[in-house]
Order: C-alpha cells, then sequence, then structure tokens
C-alpha cells in the first residue's frame, strides 16, 4: 500500500539525491550514528544474532501477537527463530559481560517480522536499526533518568542531520532543535475523538519532533495507545520518538525505547495480559525473576526510517532492499520512486 500517494501525484516526487548518493550518504548516517550513539550513551558495540533458540523467551514479541519465522538447524536437531529485535538478548548480554552501572551495549541488528500488518511507506518486512541497552541503578528508574536518556539521543540525531545537511545542502532539515514530551494519557486528553496515530500527528504537527511517554497500559478509554509485548518495557516508563514529516504529511516512529521491567513489573504485566504462568518458568523470565539480570534501559532506533526523513526519501524502500507489492513497485516507479 502506498501511503499518501495522493501527496506524490499532487507535488510530482523529485529525489534529491540519485541511487548512487543515496547509498554513500546512507553509510555516512550508519557509520557516524552508531559512532556518535556510543560515544554519548557510553556504549560498546556487540555482534547481533540474525537467530535465536525457540522456547526460552528471549526472542521479542514486539506487540505480543506477531509470529516469528521458524525453522530447525538439522545438524543440531535444535528449532531456532530469526530474532524480530533484541530487547531481551541485550539485557542478557550485560548480565553475561557483568557490564558496569551506567555502560552497556549496541548492535547493528537485523531482522524479518513476516506480520508486519501493512507494508507502505515507512513498514517494510526486513527491519534494520541500533538495538542498545545499559545498567542502570534502582534510583534511576524515574521519568527523570528517562527524559534525560532520551534528550541524548535526539541530540545524537540531531547531530548526525546536520552533517548530512553539510554535505548536501539540497536536502531540508525536519529536525526541530528540540523534542517535546507528552504522555499517552494527556494526548488523549487534548484528542479524545482521535484515535492513537491521528493523536500522535496533530500533537507532533505543533511540535515537530515528540516523545509519548507511557505505552502498553490501558487508558481511560480502555484501550492502550499502542500494543507492547509485556516483558521487557516497564509501561510507565517507556515510550516512542515521533517526528513529523511534512512530504508524507505523517509521523514517523523513529524510536521504541524505555526503562526496563523489574520484577514487580515483569509480574504485573504478565499477569495483565494472562500470560504468567506460561511465560514464568522460561529462560528470560526466570532470569529476571530470580534476580539474576541487571537493572536496564535501552531500546531500537530505525535505521531506514532515520534516512527516510535525513534524505527526504518518500518511500522507505528508496533506502533499504526488501520486497514490495508488484502493483506498488510498477506505481513508484512511474512516479520517480526508484527502489533499491
Amino acid at each position: 500500500m502506498i501511503k499518501n500517494l495522493p501527496y506524490l501525484l499532487e507535488n510530482k516526487y523529485e529525489p534529491i539525491l540519485d541511487s548512487i548518493e543515496t547509498e554513500k550518504a546512507i553509510k555516512l548516517i550508519k557509520d557516524n550514528f552508531e559512532n556518535e550513539l556510543g560515544k554519548k550513551l557510553d556504549l560498546i558495540r556487540l555482534s547481533a544474532p540474525i537467530f535465536t533458540l525457540s522456547n526460552t523467551g528471549i526472542n521479542d514479541d514486539l506487540n505480543g501477537v506477531e509470529e516469528s519465522v521458524k525453522f530447525k538447524i538439522s545438524y543440531l536437531n535444535e528449532n531456532v527463530e530469526i530474532v524480530q529485535s533484541l530487547a531481551k538478548r541485550k539485557r542478557l548480554a550485560l548480565a553475561r559481560y557483568n557490564f558496569p552501572l551506567h555502560k552497556g551495549i549496541y548492535t547493528d541488528m537485523n531482522a524479518i517480522r513476516k506480520d508486519e500488518s501493512l507494508l507502505d511507506n515507512i513498514h517494510s518486512v526486513y527491519v534494520d536499526q541500533w538495538d542498545w541497552e545499559k545498567v542502570i541503578s534502582k534510583e534511576d528508574r524515574t521519568l527523570t533518568y528517562l527524559k534525560r536518556t532520551v534528550k541524548q539521543i535526539y541530540s545524537v540525531i540531531k547531530k548526525i542531520n546536520n552533517q548530512v545537511i553539510k554535505k548536501y545542502p539540497s536536502l531540508t532539515n525536519y529536525f526541530p532543535e528540540n523534542i517535546h514530551f507528552i504522555t499517552s494519557k494527556k494526548l488523549l486528553e487534548l484528542y479524545p475523538t482521535l484515535n492513537p496515530r491521528e493523536r500522535e500527528k496533530e500533537f507532533a504537527k505543533t511540535h515537530g519532533a515528540i516523545f509519548v511517554i507511557g505505552v502498553g497500559s490501558k487508558l481511560r478509554d480502555g484501550k492502550p495507545h499502542d500494543l507492547r509485548a509485556p516483558d521487557y518495557d516497564d509501561w510507565s516508563l517507556n515510550g516512542d520518538i515521533l517526528l513529523y514529516y511534512p512530504p508524507l504529511n505523517d509521523v514517523v516512529e523513529l524510536s521504541s525505547m524505555g526503562i526496563r521491567v523489574d520484577k514487580k513489573a515483569l509480574i504485573n504485566q504478565l499477569k495483565l495480559t494472562n500470560t504468567y504462568e506460561e511465560r514464568k518458568d522460561l529462560f528470560f523470565h526466570k532470569s529476571l525473576l530470580e534476580d539474576k539480570l541487571p537493572l536496564s534501559i535501552g531500546g531500537g532506533i530505525g535505521q531506514s526510517r532515520m534516512c527516510l526523513v535525513m534524505l527526504n526519501k518518500f518511500h522507505i524502500g528508496e533506502v533499504q532492499a526488501s520486497i514490495w507489492g508488484k502493483e506498488d513497485s510498477k506505481v513508484l516507479l512511474e512516479h520517480k520512486v526508484k527502489l533499491l
């Protein structure tokens, strides 16, 4: 589905960078961003797995309903699954390598999400992101610490975007100077007749870049702002970095992140989703319940989406190689949108 196709037709999209310059710019963004993120948050790079053992609770359930791609390794007679993200794997790595307080890791993560409900300008079956995680203390499990970390990440985004604009001055800078914070509860109060995506868009139109706090718990209308798996983020201490992107007249989620569940939050959220009994004895969950994992904060930052907005593209397929519908690909090509 080509989102906002009327915009494309009305404005006669002209890519600013050709295919070769786009590839060069993608490398600039990816190389520089991960280096700056590592310095800002005191992280080191670790290698990321493509797959993990099944039935361990390590793979990310995302919204709690998506099914991962599974296969058997014949030689080992083991069932494995392609990662969907590394939210829990990273926390295990912090424990395994015994990272000290306020230090952590980032990975260059590639994943497959076969159950992606919509393939459009910003959604793909192929996911590439920087997954990161760092050790925190009990005292750090606050909104103040969460907001400080969001500001640090946003400062890195701004720095890299400025580098891109300097090299390619014909590009437009869509990132405002500061990021604004709002809770999902307050968004509902402001826009009670709108759905969550529409609320985000209306608020982001005014402020440019926003961080919506509190994703997963039910709001006063009986629905969560968005679905979120119950076993990695603490739903009261998490959120999304969103940017209003005029070329699509829409918001683009650049990052999902949060302070991770402690034992109390894990038990509470598993019980709220009626999954406590089926998950409490899985390797990851049992390790956390037995206090074998450090407290942490972490998240994922979309590589292709970052490139999309920094390079003023119309479709995420212009900055990543994935698979799209034949009819969509044909229409896009007719309107100068060249998919990689």
